[in-house]
């Protein structure tokens, strides 16, 4: 979601340019989160219930590994620092406080502002900026991917409380650290046009399973923001529950990379972008629910879905698109030198 791919360069030397390829899994990924927020207000309809338990299954995942592997040169450097707080931290502040007015100006609570209890889909940029912290760290540690996964089991094990999204935090760091751990041959094999068919078949078979789940499954376990008490399941089911959601997302994330163009696109450059629809899509929708609009009988039957699915795919367009960039720079990249030292530290 972050623009990750674009890397620092010192003075005046020609800048690298961007793969496409992942540019392009950004941009279809952010999709996917647009119509997984759609869809979760339609879920008493099957087919909006079955496409939201598969794609809530590995969306974030998705974007969390891109997200660690465009990190794996992270340092405290001064610009890098400089970055992480103008890119990540400041865009928090700002939409933090804007969904928490938001509701309080519809009336759905009492007007609270904390920066530490994550609000919405703040979470993401909470969870990103520690990660972030964290990188040197696992860079450090031989098995870091095993290591984070024990970290993770052992977070739902007691109720961390909503401080800074702790569950979710800790809990989705495995993906944030393999992001880290692979190297650009991996995703070269992903590329294989002989993976294409398997790919689908692998989305495809995931519905299927989802349609069966989807009426046996609390999908409160796709949010990872829960321990294992608040499922009434001991500590050994809750982690091979967890084991086996990863495991899923994994498998699916290579699925879905397996489809990714490989070449520039139409949409390669929104691909750059994508922050901008993941913060700003979340108004948009809450508008729709303050209006009442998701409860119109049409949107609750089959063709429904689909228009809701297709507009989802527009909103999520233009929301990446130049003019909205242009519009809200000030929030997500905002001009920040004037608050920095003039001779960083260190």
């Amino acid at each position: 979601m972050t623009d990750g791919n674009a890397p620092l360069t010192p003075g005046n030397r020609p800048r690298k340019q961007r793969d496409p390829f992942f540019d392009n899994a950004k941009f279809m990924a952010i999709l996917l989160v647009v119509m997984g927020h759609c869809l979760a207000q339609l879920g008493n309809v099957p087919l909006a219930r079955t496409l939201y338990l598969a794609i809530y299954m590995f969306h974030m995942p998705l974007f969390i590994v891109i997200t660690g592997y465009f990190s794996r040169n992270w340092t405290f450097s001064a610009g890098r620092t400089r970055k992480l707080i103008t890119a990540v931290g400041v865009p928090y502040v700002v939409f933090q406080f804007a969904y928490t007015v938001f509701d309080w100006a519809v009336g759905r609570n009492k007007l609270e502002i904390s920066l530490l209890d994550p609000y919405f889909l703040t979470w993401f940029l909470c969870a990103l900026f520690l990660w972030r912290l964290s990188t040197p760290v696992w860079q450090q540690i031989r098995w870091p991917v095993a290591v984070a996964v024990g970290f993770s089991l052992l977070s739902y094990m007691s109720d961390l409380g909503s401080t800074l999204d702790l569950h979710r935090v800790i809990g989705l760091l495995p993906f944030y650290v393999l992001g880290l751990c692979l190297k650009p041959q991996h995703f070269e094999y992903l590329k294989k046009p002989i993976l294409r068919p398997v790919g689908a078949a692998l989305l495809i078979g995931a519905v299927g399973v989802a349609w069966f789940a989807r009426t046996r499954m609390d999908l409160n376990w796709l949010y990872w923001k829960d321990p294992h008490s608040d499922f009434a399941v001991d500590n050994i089911t809750g982690s091979a529950m967890r084991l086996g959601m990863m495991a899923c997302a994994f498998v699916l994330i290579g699925a879905f990379l397996t489809l990714v163009p490989r070449r520039q696109t139409w949409f390669t450059k929104l691909g750059a972008t994508t922050l901008y629809a993941y913060l700003l899509h979340g108004l948009l929708t809450r508008f729709i629910g303050y209006m009442g609009w998701w409860d119109m009988s049409f949107l609750h039957t089959v063709p429904g879905v689909l228009v809701v699915l297709a507009g989802a795919c527009a909103v999520g367009t233009l929301l990446c698109s130049k003019p909205v960039v242009t519009c809200f720079r000030w929030a997500m990249e905002p001009r920040l030198d004037w608050a920095f030292r003039r001779t960083p530290v260190g």
